[in-house]
């Protein structure tokens, strides 16, 4: 293992701890999208994620149900990313949560 490889799990294990959140239903949108989604996205839109998972519990929560959108666009690309990943995809990946 190559010290890129360590940073890169660290930092990896780093966002599943903060996609962890005090909500359950923040859970079970945010890290299926981290596991399945996150490594395709481009470098604006990773960090776009980490600056999104560093906001409160609830403006997430509004966000994520649809009550209302970010101001910043590109924190409402990547919220709706989020949804539109959860609204399409079965329920298996969030079995083992």
């Amino acid at each position: 293992m190559n010290e890129q490889q360590t940073v890169d799990e660290i930092d990896r294990k780093r966002l599943y701890w903060h996609s962890r959140r005090g909500m359950w239903e923040l859970d079970l949108l945010l890290i299926p999208f981290l596991e399945h989604r996150f490594d395709a996205l481009d470098d604006a839109d990773k960090q776009t994620y980490r600056d999104l998972i560093a906001e409160e519990d609830q403006d997430l929560f509004v966000w994520l149900m649809r009550r209302e959108w970010p101001v910043d666009p590109q924190r409402r690309r990547v919220v709706q990313m989020i949804v539109d990943y959860a609204e399409s995809t079965g329920n298996d990946q969030y079995r083992t949560l």
